[in-house]
């Protein structure tokens, strides 16, 4: 098992999602956060007062899958999430982590089967 936390665009949020259930992939978990990387924040105008935005807003995917979800989870987002052809900077970034165990709180089921 591993586990997938993939930092997207909140505007593809929609999209991965959808794209996601498309090839089987339907147990996430979503969280909104905050933070910047080559990005390095974004300067914008508000009220003729020129301001930086240090932290930009971003959404957390996290996914636990078996071995064999792995590929198709990842290059579904991959597919999706990138901006254009090329893709930007500030599109996002995919990390893969094994996972130890899943175990369901309500009837105590491990492995495998519990994702």
């Amino acid at each position: 098992m591993k586990l997938v936390i993939a930092v997207i665009q909140p505007t593809k949020l929609t999209a991965v999602r959808e794209a996601l259930e498309k090839v089987e992939v339907t147990r996430m978990t979503i969280c909104d956060a905050q933070g910047f990387g080559r990005q390095r924040g974004r300067t914008e105008l508000f009220r003729g007062h020129e301001y930086t935005a240090r932290l930009l807003r971003k959404v957390v995917l996290e996914i636990v899958v078996n071995d064999d979800f792995l590929e198709r989870t990842v290059n579904t987002i991959i597919k999706v999430a990138r901006t254009g052809p090329e893709g930007q900077i500030g599109d996002g970034k995919i990390f893969v982590v094994p996972a130890e165990a899943a175990i369901q709180i309500d009837d105590g089921y491990c492995g495998p089967g519990a994702v």
